[in-house]
Formats: C-alpha cells, structure tokens, sequence
C-alpha cells in the first residue's frame, strides 16, 4: 500500500484537516519533477555538428581527458535552506525556512514546496501542542477525582481508619516541616530549575493500604512531589490520603434520570451531599473508569497522530531528495557531455557542483520541535495504564490493560457463510412461495380477500423489519467506505459494534425465518390431514413475534447482547422522551420509527386480531370497532409525538430556537394526521381540504427540514453550489439525485395519510408498498444525515465525548490550591 492511502487509512476522522497535507505537498513535487523532464533534453540538444565521438561517464571521469573538474570540498553537502523560528502576527511561534537557492533554474518551485511545508508543519505543531495542553489540563482533573475517590474507598471500607486519622496528620505535618528546612539548604540554580518544573502531580497515585503513600511511586506523572518545586524527602513513609477531601467535595449528579429531570421541573434542590455507602463507591468507580478508559483513547489517538505525521515529513522530504538527485543526474549527464566536447575542442573547463541534502536539516528541525521532542503523552499514558491497573483492575495489569486497549474486532469468515446460508434460504422460500401460489391458483380463490386482510398485514410486519435492516446494512458499508465515524457519532462500543455483515446476518435470518412460517401457514391450510387445526395455523405469526421479542430481550451473552441492550436501551429512552436528556442515537432512532409507522399499525392488529379471537375464523372484525380504528391513527402519532417531545426537551435545556422549528415541524405532521381521523369519521368535502392542506404542509416542511438542516445542502453561497463546501462522496451528482429522490418518496408517503387507492393493486398491497418506499427514504435519509454530523465533528476537531466525573471540588479550594 503507498504511504498516501495508508495515512488516510490510520488518520483520526475528525482530525482529517490537522494533518499534514501530503498529497498536496506530493502535487508540488510531481510539478518539479515534470520541470525537470521539460528541460532535460535541452543541453544535448545543442551538441556541436562535428561531435561523432559517444559521450560516456567512462570516458569523461577516466582520466583521458587531462582536464580538471575542481569540485567546492567544503561545499559538498551545503544547505539549500535554513529553517528559522519566528514569532507570527498574532503572537504565536513557527518555523519559516529560507530557501537559498531559488536563483537557480525551477528554484521558484522548490521555494513554493517549503512555503508549503512550513504551514504544514505549523499546523501540525500547533494543533498537536494544543491538544496536548487540554490533556495535561484533564490529568490534573482526573488526579483530584482519583484523590476523592482513594478517600472515599477508604471511609467506606474501613471506616475505623478515620480515628487515626488526627494523628497521621500531625505526623505528616512534621515531616513536611522537615522536608520544608532541608529544601530551603538547595542551591539557588537547582531551585531556579525546580520551580521550572510542572507543580502538579498527574495521575499521582495514593496507596490505599496505608503504605508507601507519603513517597510518590513510580505511578505519578512527573517526578515532583510538593508543589512549588520542592523535592521529595525520604523521610515520610506512611501517609494515608488526607481524609478530610471529602469535605470539599460534592457529588456530580449530572446523569439525568427520570426522577432529577422531575426534580428539575418543579425546582427542588438535587442532592449532592456524599453517602458513605458502597453503592455509591460502586458508582464512582464506574464513572471513573470510564473516565479513564475514554482519556486513554484520547492519549493514544494523539500518539497516533504525532507519529504518522511524523513519518509523513520523513517520506516527503525523502521524496524532495529523491527528485532534486534526478536533477543532480542531469547535471552529471550534462557534465560529461562539456567534458567530452572539451576533449575534442581544446577548451579547459573548470564546474563546481554543490550537492542538496535538505531533508537532514529539515528532519532534524521536526525531530526538536514540540511534536518531535515532546514526550508528554507517551508518560500519560504510563501513568494511566499503571493507575488503571492498580485502582480498576486489582492489581491484573492483562485484564486492565484489555479494557484500556480494546482489541479490534475480528471479521469472522463463520458470519460471513451464515449470511450467504440465510440468504441463500430467504431467496429459495421466496422462490417456493411465488411458485405454490401460481401451482395452487391461491390469487383467484374466493378467500384471497380474508387472506391479504388478515394474515398479509401479520406478516408484513416481518418484511417492513428485514427492509430497514437491510438499509441500515447499506448505511454502515457506505459510512465504513466514505470515513464516517458512524460508532463515535451513536456512542457505540468499538468492540460490539455490530459492522454491515452482522446486520444482514440478522436481517436474513429473520427473513428466512419468516419465509418459512408464511409457507408453512400455507401448506398446513391447504392440507386437508391439518385443515381441523386452523386455529392452531393462525397462531404462527404470533409465535414468531413472541420470540423475536424473546430473542430481542434476552440477558444471555448470545445474538449480540450488548448491541440489543444498547438498542432497548434508546427506545426506552424514546418512551419516555421528556425525561432523559436527548442524545443523537436517541432522537435518530426516534426518526427511524416516523417512517415505520404502518408497522405500528401492524402491531395494533395483532393485539386486535389475536385479542378478539378472530384468528380462530380468520376475520377481520377489527375495522368495525371504534376503538381500533380510533387507535389507529392514535398510534400513527406516536412517533412523531416522541420526535416533538425530544425537540421540546432540547429547545427548553439548550435554548436553542432551531430545535422549537424542528417540533414545529413534528407538530404539523402530527396535525396532519389527526385531520386524517375526523375526515374517516365525517366523508365532508370540508374535512378532505383540510386534510390535504394540513399533509402538504406537514410534507413541505419536513422536506425543506430534511435538505437544508438535516444533509446541510442548498447552499447557494457554498464551494459546492447548491450543496455544501465539504462532501465526501466524490460525484457531486450523487446528491442532487439523493434530493429527487427524497422529495418524490416524501410525496408517497402522503398514502398513508390521504389513502389513495390503485384498482388493479389491492389496498394492503398499495399500503405495503408505500410504507416500504418511506423506509428506502429513511435509508437514503440516514447515510447524508449522519455525513453532515461527521462533518460538523470535523470542523470542531471533535473526536472525543466528555465523560461527566462523579465529583466536584469546592472552586473556592481550587483557587486557593492555583
């Protein structure tokens, strides 16, 4: 693989702009390169007419010419640049390089190459020492957690520890007395050089057992013990975390529950006092842990990108040294043509050759810069690893180290048969069924009516599921192909994240599955051995959904748990959408549900159907009740009605305007259905209007909704026009299609509100169609809506999710610890 595809390959997506430019810096050289080739025909094309003799390097340097060629010996491997540290405009320090030899014939390119270099390399320094800064600023946070929490562990589990607690203090004292008297005997240099030091103690460590606290072990993250610079004394030995921390701190009740969103509500005060119980220490630790694994992954995203911007300088200077010895090999082959035409001229010549070697002093520039020189984050990461180990993992470091370095998840070639297996079933079972219908005539029998009233609407339910499933499988092969960080945007674990396979295996087997049970109900039906136990027959539909909904809830470590937890996780999230604070895999679940709603209505028909016992006749008396019908277009709401709630949740918690249009939007739509209700009850021609201006609105709305501020697009001012300025499907006419398409589906979509009717379709065919185009939208939907996040988290450099920590320290203590 080259260099350039590899380092887009192991670049952090949302970093993509802070990394070094090396194709456009290769660019630059390729354009040297062809100036070269432009003119390396030109001296040989001057050859005297009477030259016959054949130029060799051999017959020029053999010595049979007599002549001297005097090289500059001091010369030899003179710099072509100096590279100097400047102070720019706005006060911020860099590097600009003086190439000396643009005189020279395409000196003017190299000179546009270095320019370019340097604000790469600007950028890059820049940009890797302010991240470095925020995370030496969380160090020092996650150290005071780590001390309240060594604290707090301590009281907890050994609570007659507090009564010698007055005693160690006053031990401790002393001996930092004594330490204060021999520091004041330290020369004025060493002191100079001290005080220089960083004064806080990152990750420091504190024994809980009592032993070797007073002395900072090897697991701190600097070498300093007492701030101000002074050294450590080897004189305390035993000191306990000071317990009385706790008394300057709160607890962070940041996670929003049910029950603190009420509280909020109706202003009552939210606890924060500590209790001492191990439920709470349990708490604490969770919380800390995942603190601590998400600024791990932080400190090795930044080790990453130091590294492969480093090897990137080193590969395109490589590269500049490479074309500019093409140029020292023209000058060579031109070199021994003068000398061979002076051989036979009787003219002395007297070069001088100065050999470019700009890539050492460049290198070596990178190499003492702060992203070459700085090793802060290679110790953080020490640190953490033997904090984590000690204080999260019993002192196991393989099992601490596992949970800090997650393995990448392994492709495994077993799912890859399965889903060919299932696949290979669904289409077989599809194959039979249309077959058995045409062998059987089942189209032009007189129960074909009862059938598509009762059981199609049963098993289409199936059909919608497999439908999304697969587009959601599409979503993930196309955001893997185009970089979108689909798994940081959802919160996903990057070990369970289930990857475009896994979802078509579940997708096929589902459908497999549900194949077999339409045939099966077909074959049991028209087999007169079985046609006493129809009763029995109606019932597969609904064992099929009882254990999906058994597969879907089970706690066993099968089917990917951790994925169908996180999945009932957000829907109950959904449920109760007021009441938790609205994350994005939250509110784009809910968005999924809006174009499922017909499966909705599905499910009301099999409460319906099997509560009412009509699937022992198979009929459908469910349309002749009030209530059902009433329901119906109830639970058609309640999508949007959840999508309404989260926008209002967000609009009131974030103040933001944009999220109180977005209900506006929902609203509508909700609107529009209600309408659709008092049209089915009064056939008016007053309520039909309404109806559809109410649709239309509803229609119009979402879709402007969906192109301008869900996809970004329409941009007329954009580098893209009508599109945006960043894109990152290369064919522009990829989106302009996107947005066709989305509008004509939307306009399908009024089906289900309006009910159009086709005379050769039969309704729940024309309905089922319908409501599958709606979820086709929702795919396409969802792949542009989840580029333009990716987008938006790349114009902040947002790559990582702040992580609530469970304590917060007094600020008045914090000023007086600064």
């Amino acid at each position: 693989m080259k260099f350039g595809k590899e380092l887009k390959s192991q670049m952090v997506p949302e970093w993509t702009e802070a990394y070094m430019g090396y194709d456009s810096l290769k660019n630059l050289l390729k354009d040297i390169n062809h100036f070269q080739e432009r003119n390396r025909t030109a001296p040989l094309a001057t050859n005297p007419p009477g030259l016959s003799r054949k130029l060799t390097l051999y017959r020029a340097f053999s010595g049979l010419t007599q002549r001297t060629v005097s090289p500059r010996t001091h010369d030899s491997e003179s710099q072509p640049i100096l590279v100097n540290s400047v102070k720019r405009s706005n006060g911020e320090e860099g590097y600009e390089t003086r190439f000396l030899m643009v005189a020279d014939e395409g000196g003017e390119y190299e000179l546009v190459f270095f320019r370019r270099l340097d604000d790469e390399f600007n950028k890059v320094n820049k940009f890797y020492k302010g991240k470095v800064q925020e995370v030496m600023k969380e160090a020092a946070e996650l150290n005071k957690q780590m001390d309240a929490l060594i604290a707090f562990r301590i009281k907890v589990d050994n609570p007659k520890h507090v009564i010698f607690e007055s005693q160690v203090e006053m031990n401790r004292l002393a001996a930092a007395a004594k330490a204060s008297s021999e520091a004041a005997a330290l020369t004025a240099s060493a002191s100079t050089a001290m005080r220089s030091r960083r004064k806080v103690d990152h990750m420091d460590v504190i024994d809980e057992d009592h032993s070797n606290t007073g002395q900072r072990s090897d697991d701190s993250f600097s070498n300093d013990a007492i701030s101000g610079g002074v050294s450590k004394t080897r004189g305390i030995t035993f000191r306990p975390p000071p317990l009385e921390i706790l008394s300057h701190v709160t607890v962070n009740n940041s996670i929003e529950t049910p029950r603190s969103t009420i509280r909020s509500v109706l202003n009552i005060p939210i606890q924060t006092d500590l209790k001492l119980t191990k439920e709470n220490l349990s708490k604490v630790e969770e919380q800390l842990k995942r603190a601590f694994t998400e600024f791990y992954q932080r400190l090795q995203l930044l080790r990453s990108f130091s590294f492969m911007n480093m090897l990137a300088f080193s590969k395109i200077l490589k590269k500049y040294d490479k074309v500019i010895s093409d140029l020292h090999s023209l000058v060579l082959d031109y070199l021994s043509f003068l000398l061979a035409y002076s051989f036979n001229s009787g003219i002395s010549w007297s070069l001088q050759i100065t050999l470019r070697n700009a890539s050492k002093s460049y290198l070596k520039l990178v190499d003492n810069s702060y992203i070459g020189s700085s090793d802060e984050v290679p110790k953080l990461m020490e640190r953490v690893e033997a904090a984590f180990v000690k204080h999260f993992s019993n002192s196991n470091r393989k099992k601490g180290l596992s949970i800090l370095r997650p393995t990448a998840k392994r492709q495994r070639h077993r799912t890859t048969a399965f889903l060919g297996f299932f696949a290979g079933c669904t289409v077989s079972l599809i194959i039979a069924l249309i077959l058995i219908v045409r062998a059987r005539n089942i189209i032009q029998e007189s129960g074909r009516d009862k059938y598509m009233n009762t059981m199609f609407p049963l098993y289409s339910l199936f059909g919608f599921i497999v439908l999304h499933m697969i587009m959601y499988a599409a979503n993930i092969y196309f955001w893997r192909r185009y970089r979108v960080n689909y798994p940081f945007i959802f919160g996903f674990n990057q070990r369970t994240a289930l990857g475009y396979r896994e979802v078509l295996l579940l997708a096929f087997g589902l459908a497999a599955l549900a194949t077999g049970c339409v045939l099966a109900n077909l074959d049991m039906e028209m087999e007169p051995k079985t046609g006493d136990y129809k009763a029995i027959t109606e019932l597969l539909p609904l064992v099929l959904v009882i254990l999906v909904l058994l597969v879907v809830i089970l706690p066993f470590n099968i089917i990917y748990r951790s994925s169908r937890y996180f999945l009932l996780t957000c829907i109950f999230h959904c449920i109760c959408a007021p009441l938790y604070k609205v994350v994005l895999s939250d509110f784009f679940l809910a968005d999924q549900f809006t174009s499922q709603v017909q499966a909705f209505r599905n499910l009301e028909f099999y409460i319906c159907y099997y509560s009412s016992g009509d699937y022992k006749r198979r009929e459908n008396s469910c349309k002749d009740n009030e209530v059902f019908n009433t329901f119906n277009f109830i639970v058609a709401a309640i999508p949007y009605t959840w999508r309404l709630l989260q926008c209002l949740r967000r609009f009131f918690e974030e103040k933001d305007n944009w999220q109180g249009l977005n209900g506006l939007k929902y609203l509508a739509t909700i609107v529009a259905v209600t309408t659709r209700i008092a049209y089915s009850r009064d056939k008016s021609a007053g309520w039909n209007i309404v109806a559809w201006i109410a649709s239309i609105i509803a229609a119009f709305s979402s879709t402007y909704w969906d192109l301008v501020w869900d996809w970004g697009l329409l941009g007329r001012t954009s580098k893209n026009r009508w599109l945006r300025d960043k894109l990152l499907v290369p064919h522009k006419s990829v989106y302009f299609v996107a947005m066709v398409l989305n509008i004509l589906l939307r306009l399908a979509w009024l089906q289900t509100v309006l009910d159009f009717d086709v005379s050769f379709l039969h309704h729940q065919t024309l309905v089922t169609i319908v409501a599958s185009l709606e979820i086709i939208r929702r795919g396409i939907w969802n792949f542009f809506r989840l580029e333009n996040e990716h987008l938006n988290n790349v114009g902040k450099y947002r790559a990582f999710k702040s992580v609530p920590l469970p304590f917060n320290y007094d600020e008045n203590e914090d000023e007086e610890d600064a």
